[in-house]
């Protein structure tokens, strides 16, 4: 099967494919992803709507006391670090960026917080550039269906599926991947039952 036409089949399972964290622009989504390493979106967005209420700006979240934002925090893992990371990012957009959030890899990866997933997702979300961002759905997804090599890491995943899949598609695969892995093709107890990949699954074959 080629990668267009598991991209097809995805589109049938999974039509509304989209990003889960809810945000109002790329401020926003910028401290969602970083506030969602290690934990869920339905976490994170039980915590933002009251953090954006009381922070709406680079300039507000920059200044504000770090206690409190370690309060709104506590429920989502790594609370205090997150906290530390989305100020020191607000500071950084706020004093060297006209509170604008930049456009491109090499500077968004410069932000607390934010990696090379995270600067995808940006990237992919709010400006609508061609990115894939591979984070643990993506690549469990990629190697379960042969799109990479068990031992790759994130990098040659990213890579990789760069490769194999068109351009203009990027954005799309990387929110098709993330709900296949996240509702159907899970870490533990995967539900390969009416899987269309089942029959070149490298899960399949490991079992």
């Amino acid at each position: 099967m080629t990668t267009d036409e598991i991209l097809d089949e995805l589109m049938l399972m999974f039509p509304n494919a989209r990003c889960e964290l809810n945000h109002k622009n790329p401020f926003e989504l910028a401290v969602s992803v970083a506030l969602s390493a290690q934990t869920t979106d339905i976490a994170v967005n039980k915590v933002t709507p009251d953090l954006f209420k009381k922070y709406p700006t680079p300039k507000d979240m920059a200044q504000a006391d770090i206690k409190d934002l370690e309060s709104h925090l506590r429920s989502i893992g790594l609370y205090r670090n997150k906290a530390k990371n989305i100020k020191g990012m607000a500071k950084m957009l706020y004093e060297e960026y006209d509170s604008k959030m930049p456009d491109k890899m090499e500077e968004l990866i410069k932000l607390p917080g934010i990696g090379r997933k995270s600067a995808n997702v940006i990237l992919s979300v709010a400006f609508n550039i061609p990115a894939i961002a591979v984070d643990t759905h993506v690549q469990r997804v990629a190697k379960r269906l042969g799109l990479a090599y068990k031992n790759d890491d994130v990098y040659k995943v990213e890579m990789k599926l760069n490769k194999k899949i068109k351009k203009e598609k990027w954005n799309i695969a990387h929110h098709l991947f993330i709900f296949f892995g996240r509702y159907k093709c899970k870490a533990q107890r995967p539900e390969c039952e009416g899987c269309p990949f089942i029959e070149f699954c490298k899960y399949q074959k490991k079992r």
